[in-house]
């Protein structure tokens, strides 16, 4: 049997896979089994920050492998540390918990936001206030978070005390004034959701809400962060500053790791045996997020939003193209034809683009050179007309 027919009988059929067979690439391209070229503007969904076979983030792994690749939590390690210092230098938080995805990040900051509302204002303060149409991970709790209907079914019953609001002012008070609420938790854009970025406005009326009612705000920075903003994480484009900050996905380069950081108010909410991780924290994994985090550079930062101009103004108002959302490079694009056949469409012609509900969604790599950009664009531009 072939790859394909191998994974559909083997493994679990919980994906749509497309008949696409990766095995190799380099940077922002990739090669299938039958050596046909792809041009990725999904990076493996905001993950391949500095695209396949990155010379750098491999020297970095390859040289703590050749050191050890794992010890438990019980001892320390230099790469988890620098890490969580380097985090901390460029955040203003105070403290990190690593854990091994985007889920695990967010059930972290979950626990630190009823531990402190339950020290701070008795143990019925425990409500997570999310919004509709965000996604916060597929555990039985962050599924809870995730504010679409579309994910609850089958999983009932899902861990209580999460309410979800439309991101207005008026719905975000009203949910606050009804509950006893410790914390929101907030997507800048909402990626599954649609690929949304929240208004100034309402963000400014978060932070205003929260702080007036010692409330906690968590900026789950899963898909947005580590520059895909034009920023190193997407909440520093308000001028806002959470409490907590969840990290995953691009940060790691195409290794495993969460990260959960935690600000004055929740830095000291965990002691020892409140929260744990057998490879959170994992020194291989530590040392290729330490060289993505020590490349995402005011330089890299401007490429991004130099490259999100382009994109926008390629196709806000293309033929076949209704809307373009988004920010950096995290963009939404609803086509008049179904996104899915778009998709596809495109991947025949040797670009991978991705969805988000109706939208097409583009999450290319961070440093894609600007050639291979303006292809894909066209490509899709050509497709998205037909």
């Amino acid at each position: 049997m072939n790859v394909i027919e191998l994974d559909k009988k083997y493994v679990a059929p919980t994906y749509s896979r497309f008949p696409v067979n990766i095995v190799s690439g380099k940077g922002s391209v990739v090669y299938d089994c039958d050596g046909k070229k792809y041009i990725d503007l999904g990076s493996g969904i905001a993950v391949n920050s500095f695209g396949v076979c990155d010379e750098q983030w491999i020297a970095a792994v390859t040289e703590q492998l050749h050191k050890f690749q794992h010890t438990s939590n019980l001892y320390y390690s230099e790469p988890c540390a620098k890490l969580a210092k380097m985090l901390c230098d460029r955040t203003g938080m105070c403290n990190v918990f690593f854990s091994n995805s985007g889920a695990e990040a967010n059930e972290c900051a979950i626990k630190a936001a009823r531990k402190y509302g339950s020290d701070k204002k008795g143990s019925d303060c425990s409500t997570i206030v999310t919004l509709k149409n965000s996604f916060h991970g597929r555990t039985l709790t962050t599924l809870a978070a995730t504010g679409q209907d579309a994910f609850h079914q089958y999983f009932q019953p899902l861990t209580p005390g999460f309410v979800h609001c439309d991101a207005t002012p008026q719905d975000l008070k009203k949910a606050v004034s009804e509950n006893n609420v410790a914390a929101i938790m907030f997507e800048i854009v909402r990626g599954e959701g649609g690929v949304l970025p929240l208004d100034e406005e309402f963000v400014d009326a978060m932070a205003a809400l929260a702080q007036s009612n010692d409330i906690l705000l968590i900026a789950d920075e899963v898909q947005i962060g580590n520059g895909r903003s034009g920023m190193l994480y997407g909440y520093m484009n308000y001028g806002i500053k959470p409490d907590i900050v969840t990290t995953a996905k691009g940060i790691g380069g195409g290794l495993p790791i969460g990260i959960t950081m935690l600000g004055e108010k929740v830095k000291d909410v965990f002691t020892p045996g409140l929260n744990g991780s057998t490879f959170g924290g994992n020194p291989v994994c530590c040392a290729g997020a330490l060289n993505i985090l020590e490349r995402i550079d005011d330089k890299l930062l401007n490429e991004v939003k130099e490259k999100s101009k382009y994109i926008f103004s390629e196709l806000s108002g293309a033929e076949g193209i209704e809307s373009v959302t988004g920010m950096g490079l995290m963009i939404g694009v609803k086509t008049k034809k179904p996104a899915k056949e778009v998709v596809a469409e495109c991947i025949n012609n040797g670009v991978i683009v991705l969805t988000a509900k109706d939208k097409v969604r583009l999450l290319p790599a961070l440093n894609i050179p600007f050639d291979l950009l303006e292809s894909g664009i066209q490509t899709l531009k050509r497709v998205a007309c037909k």
